[in-house]
């Protein structure tokens, strides 16, 4: 099955799942490593992903994925630095520090880090210590917000007691 299928026939059918189950479905992606195919779906909601919702929400998927040629399928959670694919990705992340990777280095440099402005059209603006830079979504090969634990983070709990 072609990307092109993927999008078509199978995320619509997956998203309708997706809201009978209350949950967000984030992304579909058909994904080849060494010489297994990976049907990969990322769930989330905004208290969190549990294993259980993973569970339930594999089961009920499956059938619905029967057509697609895959080795493996997952449901998971997106991760806490999930990247940012859609605008609503980028508009909930304004004025977040941000990651952004690109194909092709600029000045020797592929990886950039700011804050973020936004995503206009296919312009994605961040703030780096340097000043304003921008970026069309094609020249990004990954954007991520930029995750910092503190030990606050960690509450009582002692952080990385390694002895």
């Amino acid at each position: 099955m072609a990307q092109s299928d993927l999008t078509r026939v199978v995320e619509p059918a997956c998203r309708k799942l997706a809201e009978q189950q209350q949950v967000e479905l984030v992304d579909v992606e058909l994904a080849r490593e060494g010489a297994s195919r990976y049907l990969r779906i990322y769930i989330d909601k905004p208290d969190g992903i549990t294993l259980s919702d993973c569970e339930t929400y594999h089961r009920a998927v499956m059938p619905l994925v029967e057509r697609v040629d895959y080795d493996f399928l997952e449901v998971c959670s997106p991760g806490i630095d999930r990247p940012l694919k859609k605008q609503k990705d980028y508009d909930a992340h304004v004025g977040d520090q941000v990651e952004v990777h690109l194909y092709r280095a600029i000045d020797k440099c592929r990886r950039f880090e700011g804050e973020l402005l936004g995503l206009d059209g296919d312009q994605v603006s961040i703030m780096t210590a340097g000043g304003e830079m921008k970026f069309t979504l094609k020249e990004i090969s990954l954007c991520k917000p930029v995750i910092v634990i503190t030990e606050e983070d960690l509450g009582d709990e002692q952080a990385l007691d390694v002895e």
